[in-house]
């Protein structure tokens, strides 16, 4: 039998990043979709130890295994599924394939053309190490091929599945909205260009709800829109929540809103879908890969126009019972393909 590792070194990260929730899914669909011919063995932190069940295989995690560690020659394919890991094969023998998710932090303001430049060194020295990538949407692909040299290495587009969440009744949350609520979730980046979004509470008594972390300076951008549009009272900066809030706001939002200019995918796009939401994006990055026919786009971010698309889009979803079509959409998008096909990758680099 031959040996692949899957670095998900982040599972020991933030609960709430969409990395954790990448490693998460892709390690338990992984187990569930191995015929029995290949040996997993998933690279994680020790107190994630069972985490995808007793019979998973587990090598654990330590920080000096950036700098060297001893008997990686024993696995004959190494995964390094996410963009920014430290850990690789330290010898020549093993395949390694390398997972890019985005460059996103070419679009934040956070970061200076400094760190900037570093970010892109190092993605360009594992790239220079792989034998293959993969890039988990078109967009990602494109970027990568503008901003790096990927040196016709072999590639795969896989998208990442949608998601599950069991729609039984969640629990109320510990903020319950008093007025009928748009809901976004994210980081508060720049790059989720949530300052547009106070605009659309102009003439109308909805609040927006964005939850996630916000103890960074972007927030106050975010606070000063909802002034200059006297809606600041509207606007609920929750925090981070855990998985049943979210379901509980998914499942009585009227609208779910997400105008980034920064994404290599989009989850939380197709968790709202799975609720039949309408939902409102933006057109840029991978966006429209993700939302396809179903969701409402932004072309621009005119508070105007914004309003207009908005409306236009609610009025369209409430007279065509649009939710049906939404939710099929988002079943498009399987944890159980990607995995498939992650493994599909793992065969036929062992035959290079």
């Amino acid at each position: 039998m031959q040996n692949v590792l899957i670095d998900l070194h982040r599972l020991g990260g933030n609960k709430y990043n969409g990395l954790y929730h990448f490693c998460y899914q892709l390690g338990s669909h992984l187990a569930n979709a191995n015929s029995g011919e290949l040996g997993l063995h998933y690279y994680l932190p020790k107190k994630e130890n069972n985490i995808f069940g007793d019979e998973a295989k587990y090598v654990f995690q330590h920080s000096r295994d950036k700098f060297f560690r001893f008997g990686t020659g024993r696995f004959d394919v190494w995964h390094i599924a996410t963009t920014l890991s430290w850990y690789r094969p330290y010898n020549s023998k093993t395949k390694n394939i390398f997972t890019i998710h985005d460059l996103n932090f070419l679009e934040e303001e956070e970061y200076s053309l400094a760190s900037k430049k570093k970010y892109l060194r190092l993605i360009q020295q594992r790239v220079d190490r792989a034998d293959y990538i993969t890039f988990i949407s078109q967009f990602a692909h494109q970027q990568a091929e503008e901003h790096l040299q990927l040196n016709k290495i072999p590639y795969s587009i896989i998208y990442n599945g949608c998601n599950k969440i069991v729609q039984t009744i969640a629990a109320e949350p510990s903020y319950k909205p008093h007025h009928p609520f748009l809901f976004t979730i994210g980081q508060l980046h720049s790059r989720k260009n949530f300052h547009v979004l106070p605009a659309l509470l102009a003439g109308n008594d909805f609040e927006l709800v964005i939850a996630g972390l916000n103890d960074f300076p972007y927030t106050e951008k975010v606070i000063a829109e909802a002034k200059k549009h006297n809606v600041e009272n509207r606007i609920k900066l929750i925090g981070s929540i855990n998985e049943e809030e979210k379901k509980w706001y998914y499942q009585h939002c009227n609208s779910f809103v997400f105008p980034s200019i920064g994404e290599g995918f989009g989850l939380p796009v197709l968790e709202a879908m799975q609720f039949g939401k309408p939902v409102f994006i933006s057109d840029k990055t991978s966006l429209p890969e993700v939302g396809g026919d179903a969701a409402y786009y932004f072309n621009n971010f005119d508070p105007a126009d914004m309003q207009k698309v908005f409306e236009a889009g609610m009025y369209d979803y409430t007279s065509h019972n649009r939710a049906p079509v939404i939710r099929q959409h988002a079943d498009r998008f399987s944890w159980d393909k990607a995995a498939r096909e992650y493994l599909d990758v793992y065969s036929n680099c062992l035959k290079m």
